[in-house]
């Protein structure tokens, strides 16, 4: 896969753990969740990414 989606995907799942992070600091429920799905789908796209590139080799 490119090096910009593999880029953007680490960057969705950084953003993630952030938002999850500062949620849970702060109280705020929907920002903990919102973080906790952003990390979960940047690692599916992660995961699936990694599958497509082995079955290119």
């Amino acid at each position: 896969m490119k090096l910009t989606t593999k880029l953007r995907d680490r960057a969705q799942a950084i953003t993630g753990r952030a938002k999850q992070r500062l949620g849970r600091a702060t109280g705020d429920q929907r920002l903990e969740t919102e973080g906790t799905t952003n990390r979960v789908l940047a690692n599916l796209k992660q995961s699936g990414t990694k599958v497509k590139d082995a079955f290119r080799r």
